[in-house]
C-alpha cells in the first residue's frame, strides 16, 4: 500500500481503521503511532474569530460515521458599529449556540499566529475572548489550534489554500451547500479538533 497522507491517518484514526506503516518519524508522529486514541464522539462548536466576521460551526461526530454539520453562521457586525458592539454580538452568537444546542462537550477556536500590526492582534485577541468567555461561564473546555495545524490535520497539508481547505471540509461533512469562508473555516477547527484530540 502507499504512503498515506496526513488527512487520510486522521480520516482512518477517526473511523477506527488500521493505518498503513508510516515510514519517517515525523509520520508517525503525525500518525499517532505507539499511542492509543479513543476517537472522538459527540458535539463540538468550531470557532473561527474575527470582530467582523466571525464563523461558527457546530459539528457532530457520531461514533465510526461521518461528521455532520448541524448549524453554522457568520457573525457579521458592520464596520460602524462600535468594537464593544460587536465584542458583544460574537458573545451573544456563540451562547446562543450553546444553549439552544445542549450537549456540546467542546469548543475550537483558531489561534492567531501572525498579524501585520499591534493594533489588530489586540482586536482578534478580543474577538477570541468574547468567544471564549462565552464557552468558560458555561463550563465546557477551550482548545486553540494555529491555522497551520487545522489546515495539516483536515487537507494534509500546512500550506492549503482557504478554497483547498472549504472544499475538503464539504467533502468530510458530505455537505452539498457551498459554505461562507469563515463558516468553512470554523468546521475545519472543529474537524481538526476530532481528528487530532486524545483523551
Amino acid at each position: 500500500m502507499g504512503r498515506m497522507t496526513t488527512r487520510q491517518m486522521w480520516a482512518a484514526k477517526l473511523e477506527g481503521r488500521p493505518l498503513a506503516s508510516a515510514s519517517t518519524p515525523a509520520d508517525r508522529r503525525a500518525a499517532g503511532e505507539g499511542q492509543t486514541r479513543t476517537p472522538f464522539s459527540g458535539m463540538v462548536l468550531g470557532v473561527d474569530p474575527s470582530l467582523r466576521g466571525t464563523g461558527l460551526a457546530l459539528v457532530e461526530f457520531p461514533q465510526g460515521r461521518q461528521p455532520v454539520l448541524l448549524r453554522c453562521r457568520t457573525v457579521s457586525v458592520p464596520a460602524r458599529r462600535p468594537m464593544s458592539e460587536a465584542l458583544a454580538e460574537i458573545h451573544r452568537a456563540v451562547t446562543d449556540f450553546l444553549e439552544t444546542t445542549p450537549g456540546v462537550r467542546h469548543v475550537a477556536l483558531e489561534q492567531t499566529i501572525y498579524v501585520q500590526n499591534f493594533q489588530t492582534a489586540q482586536i482578534l485577541g478580543a474577538a477570541r475572548g468574547a468567544a471564549i468567555a462565552a464557552a468558560a461561564l458555561r463550563g465546557l473546555p477551550v482548545f486553540e489550534y494555529p491555522p497551520m495545524r487545522v489546515k495539516l490535520a483536515v487537507s494534509g497539508s500546512g500550506r492549503a489554500s482557504k478554497d483547498q481547505l472549504a472544499r475538503t471540509v464539504r467533502a468530510l461533512l458530505g455537505h452539498g451547500r457551498t459554505l461562507a469562508l469563515d463558516e468553512s473555516d470554523a468546521a475545519g477547527v472543529a474537524l481538526c479538533h476530532a481528528f487530532t484530540w486524545r483523551a
